[in-house]
């Protein structure tokens, strides 16, 4: 299933939150450019397991690579993303996105003492179990056990499913003092508010002109100040993701194979077809003609 954002790069999340606020997610990767997700946040905690790759978990500001069997535990509220940096096919990445009124209702005396201090503590954005970690194992095959349940959804699955969640919380609360205090994340949350802000606006208008001054004034900064933010936290210039974004479009463009390149070209913000030809093929390896040979 195709991630899905809203205009305030929020993922849409197909579950229903009245009657079992949880949904799995499996093989994503698959169907994104380069085995890259967006940077996206939703209110909601995440859980998801390297299965066969090293995937680079990008929460806020911090890179964290899960190697093969590792877990993350996303807090919710956390702009994240997800990249994978090895492995000669997508990792099947399984995940799970849910509430924590799976576990109990927000007035209850549970939520209060267990769910509400991790979804608002400042200092833990994130939590990683690793695979090489002993005290790790019995988190693993609750993960796991809820991946297959979700799957599979055998009888009296949401029981067991809750079951498994809820030790997960137990588990968290039992070591919650342990966990490693991140508070660079959450202190700079203004930050990623304006990243926000500006690839909001980005996703919105690719198609047409759009310029640096346009970026920065999405989040009612300076154009110096929109490059610091998307170099700390992207790694490279609002221009280059601005043509990342594009080039994103177009390769889903000429996979549905309804368009001539220069109607994607156009569609998708290039006024040159030659110049979106050799930005494509720097990218992707291979010329937007060869689209049908399209690999990783």
């Amino acid at each position: 299933m195709p991630i899905i954002l809203d205009h305030q790069l929020r993922e849409h999340i197909p579950h229903n939150a009245l009657e079992f606020p949880i949904t799995f997610f499996h093989d994503e990767l698959s169907t994104l450019p380069d085995w890259a997700g967006p940077l996206h946040w939703h209110p909601d905690f995440e859980i998801a397991t390297a299965e066969c790759g090293v995937l680079d978990y990008q929460v806020g500001g911090e890179h964290i690579i899960l190697e093969a069997g590792d877990s993350i535990f996303v807090n919710g509220n956390m702009l994240h993303g997800i990249r994978q940096l090895s492995g000669n096919t997508p990792d099947a990445m399984p995940n799970i996105v849910f509430s924590g009124t799976l576990i109990a209702p927000e007035t209850s005396a549970i939520y209060q003492k267990y769910i509400l201090p991790v979804a608002q503590c400042d200092w833990l954005p994130f939590i990683v179990f690793r695979s090489s970690n002993p005290s790790h194992g019995e988190m693993h095959g609750c993960i796991e056990a809820v991946y297959r349940l979700m799957n599979e959804k055998p009888v009296c699955y949401e029981l067991a499913v809750q079951r498994n969640i809820n030790r997960i919380f137990e588990f968290i609360a039992d070591h919650f003092d342990q966990f490693p205090k991140n508070t660079a994340t959450r202190i700079q949350i203004s930050n990623q508010i304006r990243l926000q802000k500006m690839l909001s606006y980005i996703y919105e208008n690719y198609a047409g002109p759009v310029t640096l001054e346009d970026i920065a004034r999405a989040a009612d900064i300076s154009r110096s100040e929109a490059g610091r933010c998307f170099h700390t936290y992207m790694g490279y210039s609002p221009v280059d993701a601005l043509i990342q974004y594009r080039l994103q479009m177009a390769h889903r463009l000429l996979s549905e194979g309804t368009q001539t390149l220069q109607q994607i070209s156009f569609a998708c913000g290039f006024n040159s077809v030659n110049y979106f030809s050799r930005r494509f093929k720097q990218k992707y390896g291979y010329a937007p003609s060869k689209s049908s040979d399209m690999g990783k």
